[in-house]
């Protein structure tokens, strides 16, 4: 009995052995398969190595191909006829005696002619998709970029989380220790052991909660830098952000989005479209015309006839009139569509300069001075409370404001650097350093 519970005792400490140390290999920069990046390395591995970007190329390339295709003239049309049967005889192909010909050959070839420059038309409807396609690779880029930089600065935070959490954990736990052996000597209440106790627990949840919105945020990254396996991304951020607004003013960063923002030019090239359909339907209204040279053996009133064939449709019933109709209406909707998308890229514009104001503001000098003396106040108070010159409750109070200050202060620099990364993505470029 004795040896099933060593054995048992011994695996249970394996497993906690083995559980440390995986979690170490998470959460600990310095290991053997961890990946340091600072920005501008993951923006161009991101570049090099997307699947989704790569993906939409390939319909860049799709829609360019059909711009050739619309410069192919129609291929003639050969139409033959002959005779099978005729005299009690199968394909008669003979002379009589005055040396004409019996037997029926018959040739045409003709050649489709678009009017009303058709072809150059379709031409330009292939060439403003291909334009459209363009902007969508660039609509999936800046989408795929700005998760990047979520992601990228997301873990930066939550790993300066991290830190916050062990350097605590470790206080709190040689604080137990101590305190542990003050509660044997009687020289402390049991309440005040357990209120430390208690602290430790509720840090230890915070310490879960943050590793599991550092795992969540590590998956999506390292998709969308196509990075597999067991890597552990290092961002390699400062600790601070500079604090500064772009030089443009609000109404240059305006016009500046509408030559840059991708959804606003895919309208811009959407509305194009619509125009250009509409001068197609116009044309296809216009007849084309069939030409080509004919040859009638022995089925004419001369035996070796040759002539030219002209043909094209009457437009008596159908003059297209319905497609010119739509066409026109599809204007309207795609004009109504691009006044809502300018109103939009406006306020977005403008939503996206008041959030960076509103954080270079909060990130001023002061404060990042602010936040380095209260933090050597907190080292003093650790120290005060070792040397019994506070209390505890004093002690756990600075505690529990030092966690929440520090958090504000990561959390700031955060919502720096994804204010200015906003301003570049409805912008489509990079205004905000």
């Amino acid at each position: 009995m004795l040896h099933k519970m060593l054995a048992k005792s011994a695996y249970t400490v394996c497993c906690i052995c083995l559980l440390h140390t995986e979690t170490q290999a998470q959460t600990e920069p310095g290991i053997t398969d961890t990946l340091h990046l600072d920005i501008v390395q993951a923006e161009k591995k991101f570049l090099n190595e997307n699947l989704a970007l790569l993906a939409q190329h390939y319909n860049i390339q799709s829609n360019q191909a059909l711009v050739e295709q619309a410069r192919k003239w129609d291929n003639p049309n050969l139409n033959t006829d002959q005779n099978v049967y005729s005299n009690n005889h199968f394909f008669q192909h003979t002379v009589d005696a005055a040396g004409n010909p019996q037997g029926e050959v018959y040739v045409q070839v003709q050649q489709l002619i678009k009017t009303a420059g058709k072809r150059g038309k379709q031409m330009d409807l292939a060439k403003t998709n291909v334009s459209i396609a363009e902007w969508q690779f660039k609509s999936v880029m800046r989408n795929l970029r700005v998760t990047l930089f979520k992601d990228f600065y997301t873990i930066a935070q939550l790993q300066g989380n991290a830190q916050l959490y062990k350097e605590q954990k470790q206080q709190l736990e040689k604080l137990l220790n101590g305190m542990a052996a003050e509660l044997k000597a009687g020289n402390i209440a049991r309440k005040e052991y357990l209120r430390v106790q208690a602290l430790l627990v509720g840090l230890q949840q915070d310490m879960t909660d943050n590793a599991n919105n550092l795992s969540d945020n590590e998956a999506e990254l390292k998709t969308i830098l196509h990075v597999t396996g067991n890597t552990y991304i290092q961002p390699d951020v400062q600790d601070s952000e500079v604090a500064a607004m772009p030089e443009q003013n609000l109404m240059q960063l305006i016009d500046s989005a509408k030559q840059h923002n991708t959804d606003y030019q895919q309208e811009v090239y959407q509305l194009q479209y619509q125009q250009q359909n509409l001068r197609l339907q116009k044309a296809l209204a216009v007849p084309d015309v069939s030409v080509g040279p004919e040859f009638d053996q022995a089925a004419n009133y001369s035996p070796n006839y040759v002539g030219l064939s002209i043909s094209l449709p009457l437009p008596v019933w159908n003059r297209n009139q319905g497609n010119i109709k739509s066409a026109k209406f599809q204007i309207k909707q795609e004009e109504a569509t691009m006044q809502l998308t300018e109103q939009k890229l406006q306020n977005d514009v403008t939503n996206s300069y008041q959030k960076l104001l509103y954080a270079v503001q909060l990130n001023s000098t002061s404060n990042t001075q602010f936040y380095k003396d209260y933090y050597q106040l907190y080292q003093n108070i650790v120290g005060s409370y070792n040397n019994r010159q506070i209390s505890l409750i004093e002690f756990l109070d600075y505690f529990n404001d030092y966690s929440d200050t520090r958090q504000k202060q990561l959390n700031q620099t955060l919502n720096l650097r994804l204010a200015k990364e906003d301003l570049n993505d409805v912008v489509g470029v990079d205004v905000a350093q």
